[in-house]
């Protein structure tokens, strides 16, 4: 018996240490999406029990909304794709972020 690990990466091809090295790469991109997931969650929550103080915030959630919209859309609907980006437009000229 030794002390000294074994490099097990060594003894596999490598096909196998390309496949193990995706799973690992998968494996954190849906626990990166969880998360991510979980926080639109709270977000969203936050949102609909906390009343809008003001015109800048009540567009702060509907820009999120014109988002989440916005990503349904299919490709080839150019028309309500064009009107989301001519509202956003407008929400940065009337807030003076332009």
């Amino acid at each position: 018996m030794t002390d000294h690990p074994v490099d097990l990466d060594r003894h596999r091809g490598m096909a196998a240490q390309k496949a193990t090295d995706l799973r690992r790469a998968l494996a954190d991109v849906e626990a990166n999406l969880r998360e991510l997931r979980a926080r639109e969650a709270d977000l969203e929550s936050r949102m609909m029990t906390v009343p809008a103080a003001s015109w800048p915030e009540a567009a702060v959630k509907a820009r999120h909304l014109l988002n989440l919209y916005a990503a349904s859309l299919p490709a080839e609907d150019t028309r309500h794709r064009a009107l989301v980006a001519a509202l956003f437009d407008d929400f940065a000229r009337l807030s003076g972020d332009s």
